[in-house]
């Protein structure tokens, strides 16, 4: 079992800690949130007093941080990586800009210290479960000694290829996702506008050549589906704000290598609108509501 710093514990660093934990490790966690590290040291965890503390004698330091401007101030606007053990491997699981990441990961190599990215995919139900998606990017020799640790967190674990490259992956899955969710949720108010029952239409799909997660494992009607948060006033799983932010980074990624993404940007234009309304904290399949006609 390994000593482990874990830095960030918000809807997908919580669970994710907790899942190692259970696994045996010995953590060390770290929030701003002070409400979200006593919870922690409930289930066995050291409560750390900074980031930099949290790491103090740790093997394995891991980080869940919002946006790109938060891990470059975490890992470049301060004395952390001075405080890691130079044997210590970094695993940095945000969902940043892949040129925020290389840069990270540059001045860590600087340093002497290992680092991957490895942003997740699978939602706060799949950090629940310990069945997320890890997407890294970094020398070969880390991904292998990162391995037996994603696998307490993870189901499905890849490669994707140097630094850098697991943010890329992670950002084309999640543009993809988000125009996904956008079309569901047109097809679905669409049907039920024409007087279909929303969970017959998403059985037809499933079954259908318009199957895809969206429609079977999240789907954006409430009522549909028990456990999904359509179903609990789109309340926790992965906010709109969080999936602008993705669709962001796409078109970042777009522009710096003069990419074509019409539909990828016609969604962040839908979330953007969506966001705005004032529905920014609720989960992204909300974007559903823009659709439904409202009686005046």
């Amino acid at each position: 079992m390994s000593s482990i710093a874990f830095i960030g514990l918000g809807n997908m660093g919580a669970p994710m800690a907790n899942n190692l934990i259970k696994a045996g490790h010995s953590l060390a966690v770290y929030d701003l949130v002070p409400g979200a590290v006593n919870s922690l040291a409930d289930a066995g965890a050291r409560p750390a007093t900074s980031a930099t503390d949290a790491v103090k004698g740790a093997e394995v330091v891991i980080t869940m941080l919002p946006a790109s401007k938060h891990v470059e101030a975490l890992y470049l606007d301060s004395d952390l990586l001075s405080a890691i053990d130079p044997a210590a491997l970094i695993i940095e699981c945000s969902t940043i800009a892949p040129d925020s990441s290389r840069k990270v990961a540059m001045v860590a190599q600087t340093r002497g210290l290992a680092m991957i990215d490895a942003p997740v995919s699978g939602g706060t139900g799949g950090a629940a479960a310990g069945t997320l998606t890890f997407i890294v990017g970094g020398e070969a020799a880390d991904f292998a000694r990162a391995q037996p640790i994603l696998q307490n967190m993870g189901k499905n674990i890849f490669h994707a290829g140097p630094a850098g490259a697991g943010q890329v992956a992670k950002i084309c899955n999640n543009m993809l996702l988000g125009i996904l969710m956008a079309g569901t949720s047109e097809a679905l108010a669409l049907g039920v506008a024409n007087g279909l029952d929303p969970k017959v239409l998403s059985d037809i799909i499933a079954k259908s050549s318009g199957r895809n997660w969206a429609t079977e494992l999240y789907n954006p009607w409430p009522g549909v589906m028990e456990n999904a948060p359509a179903s609990k006033g789109y309340a926790g799983g992965f906010g709109v704000d969080l999936m602008l932010k993705d669709l962001g980074l796409a078109a970042e990624a777009a522009l710096s290598t003069r990419s074509s993404t019409p539909l990828g940007e016609l969604a962040r234009n839908m979330y953007s609108l969506h966001s705005g309304q004032g529905h920014g904290k609720l989960d992204f399949s909300s974007i559903v509501n823009l659709y439904v006609h409202k009686p005046s």
